[in-house]
């Protein structure tokens, strides 16, 4: 079967609302073994979503449309549907009375108001629990379902009434996948290193995704359940990792961050950071995980040459020498903070972030992250392009990747 989801709303086109519903509806049916094909949006423009209603009722099976079902004069949803395929729009006494109840006392209820309780002739009816529209199914040259717009009535009116009804229609596939977190390797290397694989998976397929930081790799199966699809997934997912297992930290919904800080507290390690470029960033992600105070002791932001000097001991001989950026001023933080502190690790950050500060020989995005325990040092050197956001995000993803590949040995 093949879906198309529909958003109605030019507060979308504009951006001045997320749409969410696209998302959640896709993974739905993507549960319920149903393909997406298209996803489009379009303004309150009758002529518009007419438009686009024709198309989509030519290349797909299930038309799912959220938004305009509402209350004012440009929700167009019911009326559009019901003349595309040529449904005339009916309502229903018990549906209009409610509406009409909701008004007692305050007036008569416009027509727009009273538009909610109309679905095109033939539709089964969609209650709504928490709110004034009814939702519906058309089932005509194709499947058309109408949902509203906030998500707070559309999920859980999909959920109780949509979900059910397309369960019944006797879809025997379902389409499941996992996802693969990958850090330090960029995307372009990933395909690189999977070579020809890549083209040859058709089920399951493998996709890499480029995210803020880190790479994704989403290996997706269709298969009669889900546990056949898990089946099916393993192996593909073995392959990845003989090839890309050093940079694969996770998978599905992990956060690097909360394996680094499930590593820390399986080795019972304490930790002490110091910041300079990144102004606490590392150490706010960090201590976002809950339980951080298991293995997270204290977080420095030594920003100027003082402070390193003073609350890490850093010798002025060391910044005058190489430069508040550099290995030896990482490595002299590192040391202090494992002096100072009750211990078993120590990791500092310093670098430029931008947009300024940067030269020829240390240009901006130049950080250092140094990593220390009582028996060895290590330092390593970065380059990162990008704004100064990026740069302090990147600075804190390569600590963390480097504290994750030290922790496992």
């Amino acid at each position: 079967m093949k879906a198309e989801i529909i958003a109605v709303g030019t507060e979308i086109l504009l951006g001045d609302i997320l749409n969410s519903n696209t998302r959640f509806l896709s993974r739905e049916l993507a549960s319920l073994g149903i393909d997406v094909y298209y996803h489009t949006t379009v303004g309150d423009n009758q002529n518009r979503l007419t438009e686009q209603l024709r198309v989509s009722k030519e290349r797909a099976d299930l038309i799912i449309v959220t938004g305009g079902l509402g209350p004012t004069y440009d929700d167009l949803t019911r009326q559009t549907i019901a003349e595309v395929f040529e449904s005339p729009l009916v309502a229903r006494e018990e549906d209009t009375d409610y509406l009409f109840s909701l008004y007692q006392g305050k007036g008569e209820p416009t027509q727009y108001f009273l538009q909610q309780a109309s679905v095109p002739f033939g539709s089964y009816i969609l209650e709504n629990n928490n709110g004034t529209a009814l939702g519906f199914i058309l089932k005509k040259e194709s499947i058309v379902i109408a949902l509203p717009g906030p998500p707070r009535e559309l999920e859980p009116m999909f959920l109780e009434s949509v979900k059910p009804y397309l369960r019944e229609l006797g879809l025997t596939e379902v389409i499941h996948s996992k996802t693969l977190r990958l850090v330090g390797i960029p995307e372009a290397n990933v395909e690189e290193l999977l070579g020809e694989y890549f083209k040859e998976q058709n089920n399951p397929t493998i996709a890499p995704y480029a995210k803020f930081g880190e790479v994704h790799l989403r290996i997706t199966a269709k298969a009669a359940s889900i546990s056949e699809a898990k089946d099916m997934i393993e192996p593909v997912e073995n392959h990845v990792k003989k090839y890309l297992g050093e940079y694969i930290y996770g998978s599905d919904e992990d956060t690097l961050e909360e394996i680094v800080a499930r590593l820390l507290r399986e080795n019972r390690v304490r930790l002490a950071i110091a910041e300079s470029c990144t102004g606490g960033l590392l150490s706010h992600r960090l201590t976002n995980v809950p339980g951080s105070s298991d293995y997270f002791i204290a977080g420095l932001i030594t920003y100027a040459n003082e402070a390193k000097q003073e609350l890490l001991n850093v010798p002025l001989e060391t910044i005058k020498q190489y430069g508040a950026v550099s290995k030896e001023t990482a490595i002299a933080m590192a040391e202090g903070l494992l002096a100072n502190y009750d211990i078993d690790m120590a990791l500092a950050i310093t670098g430029i972030a931008g947009p300024t500060g940067g030269t020829e020989e240390k240009p901006v995005g130049t950080v250092h992250i140094a990593i220390a325990n009582k028996d060895r040092t290590e330092v390593y050197s970065k380059s990162f392009s990008g704004n100064r956001e990026t740069i302090k995000f990147r600075s804190t993803q390569a600590a963390l990747d480097e504290l994750r590949r030290w922790l496992r040995g």
